[in-house]
Formats: C-alpha cells, sequence, structure tokens
C-alpha cells in the first residue's frame, strides 16, 4: 500500500499510478476537444473566405458551438451519473471527432455550422466528465488539485491550437488541415474503450436513482434561490467573456486587420494570452486556496485590469497600437479564466454535496452567455461599421458593466449566508456525538 492510500480516509479511492493513467486518459480526450473548440479562432478568415460570410455570419460559427455547449451543461451532469464515465466520454469524442471531419468537408455555410454545433455537443460532454473521473480515483484532498491539472490540459490544447492548427492552414490547406487534426479523436477513442475504467475495483458508486422532471426543477430552484450561487455565475459572467472572445474568434482578426500584424505575429500574442492563462492559474489557485475573502478582489481586479487595457488599447491615439501595449493586452486577458474559476468559488460553499453538479453547472453557464452576446455584438458591429474595430470592440464595456452591477448587488447576501452556512455547520459539529 502506497503512503498516500494509507492516510486517505475511509471509502477513498486509493489514487497512485493506474489513478494517473486512467485519469490521464480522460484528460487527453478534454485535451483534444479543447483544440478542436478553440481550431476556429485562428481560421476565422480563412472561414470568412471559404464560405463567403461577413462578420455577423462568422461570428455564428462560435455562438452556436457556445449556446450548445451552455445549454448541455446540466443534462450531461445527469447523464454522467446516470450512465457513467466512459459511455458519456465515448459519446462525446465520437460526436466532436464527427464535427472536426465535417468542418474539414463543408463546402457551404449551412454545412459548416452543423458541424460546429455537434462539435459543441461533444466538447460539452468532457469537462465534466473529467472531473467526475478524478473524484473517483483520487482521494478526496487530492481534488482541487485534480481539477488544476485538468484545467491546465485544457489550456494546453488551446495552446497547440494557436501554433500548431493555424501552421497547418497556412501549410497544407483547409481541408486536410482540419480532417488531420480530426486524427486525433480516433486516437483518444481507441485509448478510451480500451484502457478507462469508470472507478477502481472495489470502490463502486452507489446506483444513481431515477429522478424525473420535477427533481431536476427542485435541483435548479434551489441551486438558483442561494445568492452564491447566482454571484459565482455573475463572476464567472464578467470575468472569461473578454479572452474567450479573443481566442475563439476576434483575437486573430483584430490585430492581422486591425493592427496590421502578420499572422505568425499574431499567432504568438495568441500564444501569450494561453500561457499567461496558466500561470496566473496557478497564482490564484493557491492565493483563494490560503485566502478565501481573497475571491471578490481578484475577480474585481482583474475586471478593472481588463477593461483599463482594453480601454487604453482602443482608445490609442495612433492607427496602430504599439508593441508593448497588445503585450500587455495579452498578458491580462490571460488571467481571464482563471478569474472566472473565482465563480465556482462561490457558488460551492453555498449549496449541499447534493447540489453542486447543478450550481457548478448554473456557474459556467455565465461566461458563455456573455461570450455568446459579445461575439454577436462585434459581429454585427463590424459589419455595420465597415470593420471599425474600436467601436465593435466597445461591447466589451457594456457586459462588464452588466456583470459588475449583479456582482455588487449580490456580495453582501452571499457573505451574510455563507456566514450562516458556516456557523450551522459548526454548531452541528460540536452537537455529533462522540
Amino acid at each position: 500500500m502506497s503512503s498516500s492510500s494509507a492516510v486517505s480516509l475511509p471509502g477513498d479511492p486509493p489514487g497512485g499510478r493506474r489513478a494517473i493513467a486512467v485519469w490521464g486518459i480522460g484528460v487527453s480526450v478534454y485535451f483534444v476537444a479543447v483544440i478542436f473548440r478553440t481550431s476556429l479562432g485562428v481560421a476565422g478568415l480563412d472561414a470568412a473566405d471559404r464560405f463567403h460570410v461577413g462578420a455577423s455570419a462568422l461570428s455564428t460559427f462560435s455562438i452556436l458551438q457556445l449556446l450548445v455547449y451552455a445549454g448541455m451543461q446540466i443534462p450531461v451532469g445527469l447523464l454522467v451519473d446516470g450512465l457513467g464515465t466512459k459511455k458519456v466520454l465515448t459519446i462525446g469524442v465520437l460526436l466532436f471527432t464527427a464535427g472536426q471531419l465535417g468542418f474539414a468537408f463543408s463546402s457551404s455555410y449551412g454545412m459548416a455550422l452543423a458541424s460546429r454545433a455537434l462539435l459543441g455537443c461533444g466538447d460539452a460532454m468532457t469537462f465534466i466528465s473529467v472531473l467526475r473521473l478524478g473524484t473517483r480515483w483520487f482521494p478526496a484532498r487530492r481534488g482541487p488539485l485534480v481539477a488544476q491539472l485538468a484545467g491546465l490540459a485544457g489550456m494546453a490544447g488551446n495552446l497547440v491550437s494557436t501554433l500548431v492548427i493555424a501552421r497547418l492552414l497556412h501549410g497544407v490547406g483547409w481541408t486536410t488541415a482540419f480532417a488531420g487534426s480530426a486524427l486525433a479523436g480516433v486516437v483518444v477513442l481507441v485509448l478510451l474503450l480500451l484502457f478507462l475504467k469508470d472507478h477502481p475495483d472495489g470502490h463502486e458508486p452507489e446506483p444513481f436513482p431515477h429522478q424525473g422532471a420535477a427533481y431536476v426543477r427542485r435541483q435548479i430552484a434551489a441551486s438558483w434561490r442561494e445568492p452564491g450561487t447566482r454571484l459565482g455565475l455573475w463572476v464567472h459572467f464578467t470575468t472569461q467573456f473578454p479572452a474567450m472572445v479573443f481566442l475563439l474568434l476576434w483575437g486573430l482578426p483584430f490585430l492581422v486587420e486591425a493592427q496590421g500584424l502578420s499572422r505568425a505575429t499574431a499567432g504568438e500574442l495568441l500564444t501569450l494570452v494561453v500561457l499567461s492563462n496558466m500561470v496566473v492559474g496557478l497564482i490564484y489557485g493557491q492565493v483563494v486556496a490560503r485566502h478565501h475573502t481573497a475571491r471578490l478582489p481578484l475577480a474585481l481586479g482583474t475586471v478593472t485590469a481588463t477593461a483599463a487595457v482594453w480601454a487604453a488599447a482602443l482608445a490609442y491615439p495612433a492607427e496602430h497600437d504599439p508593441m508593448w501595449l497588445l503585450i500587455v493586452l495579452c498578458v491580462v486577458l490571460g488571467a481571464c479564466g482563471p478569474a472566472s474559476m473565482i465563480g465556482f468559488d462561490f457558488a460551492r460553499p453555498a449549496n449541499p454535496p447534493e447540489r453542486q453538479g447543478t450550481a457548478s453547472g448554473i456557474t459556467n453557464m455565465g461566461g458563455f452567455v456573455a461570450s455568446m452576446t459579445t461575439l454577436l455584438a462585434i459581429g454585427v458591429l463590424l459589419d455595420a461599421t465597415g470593420d471599425n474595430y474600436r467601436v465593435a470592440f466597445a461591447a466589451v464595456f457594456v457586459l462588464q458593466a452588466v456583470g459588475l452591477s449583479q456582482i455588487f448587488r449580490l456580495r453582501k447576501q452571499a457573505a451574510r449566508r455563507e456566514r450562516e452556512r458556516l456557523v450551522a455547520s459548526r454548531v452541528e459539529t460540536v452537537h455529533v456525538p462522540a
């Protein structure tokens, strides 16, 4: 028996090398899903030329993909509970690989749109499944680290997209680049079918009870009534979308068309956003783990810094921003993803264990709704203003203002409710008989 398992709580999974290997297969599925999800971010200009569409129609690709992803969050949680991780991940791989392959051979805008929707549906099944896989294979005390590493794997997938897919598009063309990348889905599918297991032997979960629509409605309503859940949603809403919009679609066109950079240089700046995200994520995770009260200051500080640097970039008097300002912009955007994860740190203590999945699903929808709204707004404004990126990207400030108003409205309610739950839990602990 390993030392880690020796100190595990009764009933805890043992962890160890087998757990790392099995969990690693699940993470590889999420890694590939993120590559496929973000591949459009480096192909926006190519897609506009291939399908002969304007900015509004181009933004619809990402909007539809995010709409499907956000709408699937709560249903996927129920599927994982009912079917198990392996089955849900298998369905997800089949869907997002088919979507990527369909996108490669799409000859019309409608076919390409359907392919991205299919991809979004498969992608939505990966992250929740990977988180559940971690709880089945590792002791509970390892949960925060396992979740953090899964998030970093996703950012690594984004990095591959900006470095590899962009070069493939330039080198071998649209169809070969996307069809070739789809082979990664086939590889992880084979690994998944051969080696992934839902849980270690002797740690089978309790059978999931069949619950009807009334149960689902009660879960959602009870989670929403908690101010911590709503605060988590608005923190996620306000922090995530500036970087998501930049990486998913509009960053490359902004840097190339509005700033006059080469595609290679623009790709390097997109890579900088991803690298900054990975570094800041580790820092934010450590700070919040040690100082619980730092949650809101970190979130608000990130929103403030993002708004300030966007204002500087859009209001710069010259036609093109200086490189140092674009670098600062990309570094600050890298903090948006880690800041959005703080939303879950408000929702988690506000809900009992049986509602954690529902509360996380509600929170996770916030940033994706904001991203969809901003993607559409930028596309419409670009078409309406003749590709004036300064006006179009001003939509960022509108969404931030909406989110901040809700954060300030809910913060005291959430803090008071969290203190009440903490006091109640301490009282219960004191009265538990020895």
